[in-house]
């Protein structure tokens, strides 16, 4: 059996790691792909590449093991180790999507024969995750204040959190109560405007002084998983990371990609047409905004009431109109003859 049919990719001997991410940086960059990131360090990335560094062994200074230890079976222990450390099927995902994407690249510049076969985890269904307006005014006080600006925003307007880290005042109106997003900024590429409400406004007009970034994101993640316990929205468990390895946070429940989700839901149930709520969100196609407009038992409650109040409003005793759907066939009249002799 050839090393083709055993999954090994049939590479160039002096291949790293590096190579491969370097060529997969080159395609992001070549492409403006708005998910690449810069890392304080100045090293570019994008989502799931930091565990494929480390399992990889790549940093600034070592080039990573050789692309021809790259294998199927190696993909398949990088799934395990990854989930024996808690990680979720969707972030792992995402590293193994990387690491396939930058083997066809090198694929595709004949640097490599064979691209071994690297087999996706089951996702879960997409979160259902929302917040009602009650319960995000308690998580909001639970928020540290620098903080409320940014997550009031995303709960009202639907904004992705990148697009409102890049904000700067001079996009700021808050006597037209609006936010200006160019088209550099916005996942889209196209610019869109952000109305904003009075609890927003409030919370921006606080700010001093008001120049520069207008939101603050710093230690966002853990300030918010602590908020989220906190109003009883979700757990943080510390789990010890063993001999040499430092302890970590397990967390589980509200997420803040979840107020994008409630803000579509919000702008639904407030009756603004669909178009007007996927300008506001910045929802490019109906079927991405369909999986962020959450049905709950409650709405399918709501909209029974006002099938019944709509009912209450009509002229009790009214007879209503029989209706004829298409023509009726001279066939048809023989028919119903025929049984009316029969049963006389």
């Amino acid at each position: 059996m050839g090393d083709a049919e055993r999954g090994l990719p049939i590479a160039d001997g002096s291949l790293r790691y590096d190579d491969l991410r370097a060529a997969l940086i080159d395609s992001y960059v070549q492409k403006g792909n708005k998910s690449l990131a810069m890392l304080p360090d100045g090293t570019e990335t994008i989502t799931g590449l930091a565990q494929l560094d480390k399992a990889c062994g790549w940093s600034a200074t070592e080039r990573g093991i050789k692309i021809s230890k790259l294998t199927t079976e190696w993909a398949r222990k990088f799934q395990r180790d990854r989930l024996a450390e808690g990680a979720g099927p969707s972030i792992i995902n995402r590293s193994l999507q990387a690491l396939r994407r930058g083997l066809n690249i090198l694929r595709e510049d004949s640097k490599l024969a064979v691209v071994p076969k690297i087999r996706l985890l089951k996702e879960p269904s997409a979160r259902q995750g929302f917040i009602e307006q009650a319960k995000f005014e308690e998580l909001l006080a639970a928020l540290p204040s620098y903080l409320r600006p940014l997550a009031a925003l995303l709960y009202y307007t639907g904004a992705r959190r990148g697009e409102a880290l890049l904000v700067e005042w001079e996009q700021v109106d808050l006597l037209r109560r609006e936010i200006t997003l160019r088209d550099s900024q916005t996942k889209t590429s196209e610019p869109r405007v952000l109305p904003l409400p009075s609890r927003v406004v409030a919370l921006l007009q606080d700010i001093e002084p008001k120049r520069g970034k207008v939101f603050d994101a710093t230690n966002l993640r853990v300030e918010w998983e602590r908020a989220v316990v906190a109003v009883g929205l979700g757990t943080r468990e510390k789990i010890d990371g063993g001999e040499g390895k430092h302890d970590w946070y397990r967390f589980r429940g509200l997420r803040l990609h979840d107020l994008r989700r409630s803000a579509v839901r919000n702008l639904i149930k407030s009756g603004a047409p669909e178009k007007v709520c996927m300008k506001i969100s910045g929802h490019k196609t109906r079927d991405v905004f369909d999986r962020y407009h959450i049905v709950v038992t409650a709405d399918l409650h709501a909209a029974m009431r006002g099938v019944e109040t709509a009912s209450l409003a009509l002229p009790s005793g009214a007879p209503e109109k029989p209706t004829v759907k298409g023509k009726i066939s001279v066939q048809s009249v023989r028919s119903a003859s025929r049984k009316v002799r029969k049963h006389a």
